[in-house]
């Protein structure tokens, strides 16, 4: 019976062992090549269009090379010049999103005419009817970040995100510690990732959305002022 038992803890220790080294691995999610032909471009956006209609069609647990593959009318083979894998797909397809979204949040923030918190209510209401746009195809997305989080390019596009976010907070609150602005940047920044996602996967008027944004905006506006005011204070 003791004998049973140490074979049995050592078994659990080995299978614990290789389930904590397969959580720290990262997926290899860079593209292997980027096209340089007309011909080779042209399969690569068949690929991320093929892909799009899998991930609606079967979502991200069901997302597969050889579906997607099979959906753009092209060998696995073929998909795999490019791709490394499901992971560097998805990535892809959230890369791009994230790189649209991020662009037209610097547009709206950077716009100094306009008085900072004006804008930061701009962005929030952009931000959210983007979220709601394409809604099932973003929930898709969002149930397949998990697959690619920790991996180095993930982590560099978030980065990306906060440096845009940490300009504008450098100008709302310049009188606050770097720790202070970095502190503003991230509630204000997942606060309005945890909300648009909560919003989007609802199926919410315009007139409802904008509500959502009035009343997140008022919330964010009203920390920025009160974190200025502390600053200010001697």
């Amino acid at each position: 019976m003791r004998l049973e038992y140490e074979q049995y803890f050592a078994f659990a220790i080995r299978i614990r062992g290789r389930a904590v080294v397969t959580k720290r691995q990262s997926p290899v999610i860079a593209a292997r090549k980027r096209p340089r032909q007309a011909r080779s471009t042209q399969l690569v956006s068949d690929v991320l269009e093929a892909a799009v209609r899998v991930l609606r069609r079967e979502g991200a647990r069901r997302f597969t090379t050889s579906r997607v593959a099979e959906e753009a009318g092209v060998s696995v083979g073929s998909l795999y010049q490019y791709f490394p894998n499901k992971e560097s797909i998805l990535f892809r397809l959230q890369s791009d999103e994230w790189t649209q979204t991020g662009a037209l949040l610097a547009n709206i923030l950077g716009a100094s005419a306009r008085p900072p918190l004006e804008r930061l209510r701009a962005a929030v209401r952009s931000f959210f009817h983007s979220e709601c746009e394409e809604a099932e195809l973003r929930v898709a997305l969002g149930d397949a970040v998990p697959l690619y989080r920790d991996a180095a390019e993930t982590r560099a596009q978030r980065r990306k995100g906060k440096r845009r976010l940490a300009l504008f907070i450098r100008e709302v609150l310049p009188n606050a510690s770097a720790e202070q602005r970095e502190v503003a940047a991230d509630v204000v920044m997942t606060a309005m990732s945890t909300l648009g996602k909560a919003i989007s996967e609802r199926e919410c008027s315009k007139a409802r959305v904008d509500a959502f944004a009035e009343a997140s905006s008022d919330m964010f506006c009203a920390y920025l002022q009160q974190v200025h005011s502390k600053c200010a204070q001697p």
